[in-house]
């Protein structure tokens, strides 16, 4: 089953790539369209985290999270909405939209069992998958978009 997938990611992310690696293997046409530089609004961005908690709408691994200037444990619904549409960097990607539905993240699931997505026990095309620095992840929004 062949699906038409709009993937929302980070440039040159390794993650998102290996991510949409996968998603092509299985037959689904993306359309990728850069997760920084989308005219976010709260009401937009909502529907993707569903009924996941507050601190699971986040990226884990953005600089303003690492260096604890955000806590997303300690936010309500309209302010971390806020917060990413100001700073999308903090948005847990990839952000996936299609006719079957709509999810963030790349974690087993509805949507991505819908899509066919098996994932292996310990299979985790989540995290981040850069195992030294790179410059460009804690790259500023507009930075980042002119790599």
């Amino acid at each position: 089953m062949s699906t038409s997938v709009i993937f929302y990611e980070k440039p040159g992310c390794i993650s998102n790539a290996k991510q949409k690696s996968l998603l092509k293997s299985l037959g689904h046409r993306l359309s990728v369209r850069n997760l920084l530089t989308e005219s976010w609004t709260a009401e937009r961005l909502r529907p993707f985290f569903g009924e996941r908690p507050v601190r699971d709408w986040f990226n884990p691994t953005a600089p303003r999270i690492k260096a604890g200037e955000v806590e997303p444990g300690a936010l309500d619904a309209a302010t971390a909405l806020s917060l990413m549409v100001a700073d999308p960097l903090l948005i847990r990607r990839p952000l996936i939209e299609c006719d079957l539905g709509v999810s963030c993240g790349f974690d087993a699931g509805p949507l991505l069992d819908a899509l066919g997505v098996q994932l292996t026990e310990g299979q985790d095309l989540q995290s981040c998958s850069q195992t030294g620095p790179d410059p460009h992840c804690d790259l500023p929004t507009a930075e980042a978009d002119l790599r």
